[in-house]
């Protein structure tokens, strides 16, 4: 059987991170693409030469050559302008929005069967976009969001009660910026609810803390996270690849699914090999369902002016 291929595009921070942890996973080949001539290459170079440290022999190539890409199995898209301190992530739509457009006709064009997997920003705007530009089935279309900050949230939970990160379970809605929707309701702690660990208070200032947690970094590196966003989406590109139906929380197309009437929107989704295989359905309550509204009011606001570019 073939090995499967991952191709990574961009290769800063964010693209080659991605691309290390996917090869230390050892599940794909992956190519590493930039338009900076030696830049994927070297990096890839570096990547490869840690193979017999780290323990894998998945190949990985570093090129500027779209042909490379051909027949890849999953894109990973991270390429576009990243954040810096005072920026919104509403405020790369522009570029980033020509930089996706431009990267998904490639995409289309050598590995028109692939799974796409964005993870700029806005992302849940240039999902939407890949989406638009590539033509492909819907399912087959999603966003690195929710498993990055649900990474947060519970790496802020874990550390305020002392206890093992993996011991947290959560999940969160709603669109990739500070009107995120962290679901304290559906968040437990060795089995126990958070609701009941937890005051009120103390929940409210780590969910507050979750929704600005990129900015965070932002505002104390100068720019945008990369580990942690790195390994959100290998997780979600080795849940497809393996087919491990893991439920992860991500930017998916809903249409009657939580009322969103056809937008791309963090949700619970399960991963598998077609991809986005099931939306899972929360039953929320009058609160939370307001919270979620507001947050896909403002994903459809960034559409629009997506679509007014394209």
């Amino acid at each position: 059987m073939a090995q499967k291929k991952i191709t990574v595009v961009g290769a800063g921070n964010v693209g080659a991170t991605t691309a290390h942890i996917a090869a230390t996973k050892n599940f794909a080949d992956i190519v590493l693409i930039d338009i900076v001539d030696g830049l994927a290459q070297g990096k890839a170079l570096d990547i490869a030469q840690a193979g017999s440290i780290q323990k894998f022999d998945c190949k990985v190539t570093g090129t500027c050559d779209w042909q490379v890409t051909k027949d890849s199995d999953i894109v990973i898209v991270t390429s576009g302008l990243p954040r810096k301190p005072g920026m919104s992530r509403d405020d790369l739509i522009a570029k980033n929005t020509e930089i996706v457009k431009s990267v998904t006709q490639q995409i289309a064009k050598y590995s028109p069967d692939a799974f796409i997997i964005v993870v700029c920003n806005p992302l849940d705007a240039m999902v939407y976009t890949a989406s638009k530009v590539s033509g492909f089935e819907k399912k087959k279309i999603m966003g690195m969001a929710g498993a990055l900050d649900c990474a947060r949230y519970n790496y802020f939970i874990a550390t305020e009660l002392d206890v093992s990160v993996n011991d947290v379970q959560s999940t969160l809605m709603g669109g990739h910026g500070d009107d995120m929707v962290p679901l304290p309701r559906f968040t437990t702690v060795n089995d126990k609810p958070l609701t009941e660990l937890l005051s009120k208070d103390k929940i409210e200032e780590i969910v507050e803390r979750t929704r600005k947690g990129g900015i965070e970094i932002v505002n104390l590196l100068g720019y945008s996270a990369y580990y942690a966003p790195a390994a959100g989406a290998v997780k979600m590109a080795e849940a497809i690849l393996t087919d491990n139906k893991t439920t992860i929380p991500c930017c998916v197309y809903c249409d009657k699914e939580y009322g969103a009437g056809g937008y791309f929107v963090g949700v619970p989704a399960q991963l598998g090999a077609a991809g986005v295989e099931k939306v899972i359905e929360l039953d929320l309550d009058a609160d939370e369902r307001i919270l979620f509204e507001k947050s896909l009011a403002h994903v459809k606001e960034l559409v629009k002016k997506v679509g007014e570019m394209l």
